[in-house]
């Protein structure tokens, strides 16, 4: 963790598991958001369009406070270190936005009869927009962080190893966030509220990101030289080396034909992966288990489904209350059992998806990883079985764990040395665009494929994951015109 005769010292497995516990923090909360931001902002009012302009916070903070907050960085010297400042602000405004975001009604109703005042009707469901773009810029600019934290400390032969660590907490915080609320139903019949999941997220995150800051010494170095001399004139020269990004561009396309068609690839990709991040939830809530939209709807409502439901005619408005907000939890509780599936089966087959390519080369196994995804998301779309869907989406981990290996592993054969930071700065907009598209498009899409039902209304959600099986055929189909370059 220190410099040893002005050359990075190597860490130590502990230290490198010590290094990756921030990662599962992180990834902890994003994995809770990716769950539960569809059934929290549904019942304060969201249709599936608005759900996808709130999810809109991901891919723009991305393309926009990530860059930003790391130039800013390079420039930035205290006696906390470079990155650890803004690894810790970052956390610390994320997680009291994770906590407060399932509140935002509560946050509403309190003002109202704390003030005497009456907030529109939607008010709870602007509290939560902001929050949600609170925790994406502020994981989005600690994810950049952790990752400039491997060149800054270790040597260059540890900076595959330290990544694949990262993995490794990626795909285990991912998997603990999912899992628990599941697990305590299943096994100890304990539901775990909403908020309560929010909760222990914004735990994770913080904790794991403060133990971080502790234990981690950066490696003194001199930040990244500049003419400005105060906060204001480092910011301005920020933003002008912004402006050479176009050049970046031109020039990344022009290293080899080969690049587009892996850009290509992986843009049809994110289409998929985001829109079923997105309606997953909603999908299984909706279709699955045939829950109305009514989380908004008044008490009558609730009351006469529940009645309906259990046989019972006399039905309270506390019980219909109790019994409604027990069969979402059981709902959104088995979509985070499935993306507890998705998530294991990714971390399981990193390693062989790793050796399988060395063997018969990247393109091959990543075109039929996609498909496997594809064929994964058809059937979830097409299935009513619960026992279907987790097997399913336990198959589409496989597409998954290609897809955070493998085109980035094509890329970099194209791509001379020393260019890799802005390379993949420039790759990332074949992330975040798509991601935009679903956002706008397919949410409008799936907004407009409303269904009258007996208790309100409901949507056509399996639309999301036909999208997305449709589009990740595209990308092995595309994948299919790569010259994948020989390792010399």
């Amino acid at each position: 963790m220190t410099e040893e005769n002005g050359k990075l010292k190597r860490f130590t497995t502990a230290q490198l598991l010590n290094f990756c516990f921030g990662f599962f923090g992180l990834q902890f909360a994003w994995q809770m958001e990716i769950i539960l931001c569809g059934p929290v902002v549904e019942k304060l009012g969201a249709s599936p369009f608005l759900l996808g302009l709130i999810w809109l916070a991901g891919p723009v903070t991305g393309m926009v406070v990530q860059p930003f907050i790391g130039a800013l960085s390079d420039k930035t010297n205290t006696r906390f270190g470079k990155r650890k400042p803004y690894l810790f602000f970052g956390a610390l405004f994320a997680s009291i936005a994770l906590v407060l975001f399932p509140l935002s009604g509560n946050i509403v109703n309190h003002i109202n009869s704390t003030f005497g005042i009456q907030l529109p009707e939607l008010s709870g469901l602007f509290i939560a927009a902001i929050m949600v773009w609170v925790i994406d810029a502020c994981v989005n600019a600690a994810q950049g962080q952790y990752r400039a934290l491997i060149p800054d400390n270790m040597p260059v032969e540890q900076h595959s190893l330290a990544n694949s660590y990262l993995s490794f907490a990626i795909g285990i915080g991912s998997v603990i966030a999912a899992g628990t609320a599941p697990f305590l139903e299943h096994f100890f019949g304990y539901q775990m509220s909403h908020t309560a999941q929010f909760v222990m997220a914004a735990i994770a995150f913080f904790g794991a990101t403060l133990w971080t800051c502790l234990t981690i010494t950066e490696v003194k170095k001199v930040a990244a030289k500049s003419k400005a001399e105060s906060a204001e004139e480092i910011v301005e020269e920020v933003i002008e080396e912004e402006k050479t990004f176009i050049q970046n561009f031109k020039e990344f396309f022009t290293c080899s034909p080969e690049v587009p068609k892996i850009c290509t690839v992986q843009f049809f990709t994110w289409i998929a992966i985001m829109a079923v991040n997105i309606y997953f939830t909603q999908f299984i809530v909706h279709k699955v288990m045939a829950i109305p939209e009514i989380g908004t709807g008044d008490i009558q409502t609730k009351i006469a489904y529940i009645s309906q439901l259990l046989g019972n005619p006399d039905v309270t408005a506390a019980m219909a209350k109790a019994e409604f907000e027990s069969r979402m939890l059981t709902a959104t509780n088995f979509a985070a059992l499935c993306f507890a599936a998705y998530n294991l089966v990714c971390f399981v087959v990193s390693l062989p998806i790793g050796y399988l390519s060395s063997k018969f080369g990247n393109k091959p196994v990543h075109i039929v990883s996609l498909m496997i995804m594809s064929l994964s998301y058809a059937g979830i779309a097409f299935s009513t079985d619960q026992t279907h869907i987790i097997i399913f989406m336990a198959l589409a981990g496989i597409g998954w764990a290609s897809t955070l290996a493998l085109p980035f592993a094509m890329l970099t054969r194209f791509i001379g040395s020393g260019s890799e930071g802005s390379v993949m700065g420039i790759f990332n907009i074949f992330i975040a665009a798509p991601q935009i598209i679903v956002c706008t498009l397919v949410a409008w899409f799936i907004n407009h494929s409303e269904i009258s039902c007996e208790f309100g209304k409901n949507y056509h959600f399996e639309y999301a994951l036909m999208v997305g099986a449709v589009v990740l055929m595209c990308a092995a189909l595309s994948a299919f015109t790569i010259k994948e370059k020989a390792i010399e």
